[in-house]
């Protein structure tokens, strides 16, 4: 968790650079009646416009995605969603 959220997210904010408009976090506790949680961590990263994150997540991917194995074995799950309120 502390590489996830003090290496990992960085890194990734600095390669994209000033496209990045604002990052939160989120750690999974669990569900209802304790079942698991479905995400472990959730990092939500803010972006003018899916074009913006396209232009300034891509020629970095690379990059980012080879810091994974750092911190975890799970594949992760890449969304991309508008923030409606």
């Amino acid at each position: 968790m502390n590489y996830y959220t003090e290496k990992h997210v960085p890194l990734a904010g600095n390669l994209i650079g000033d496209a990045v408009k604002g990052v939160a976090m989120a750690k999974g506790l669990g569900g209802p009646e304790n079942s698991p949680a479905a995400y472990t961590m959730i990092a939500d990263m803010y972006f003018d416009s899916v074009e913006s994150f396209e232009n300034s997540f891509g020629p970095v991917a690379d990059k980012i995605l080879a810091d994974i194995p750092n911190f975890t074995n799970v594949q992760p799950t890449i969304l991309i969603s508008e923030v409606l309120a």
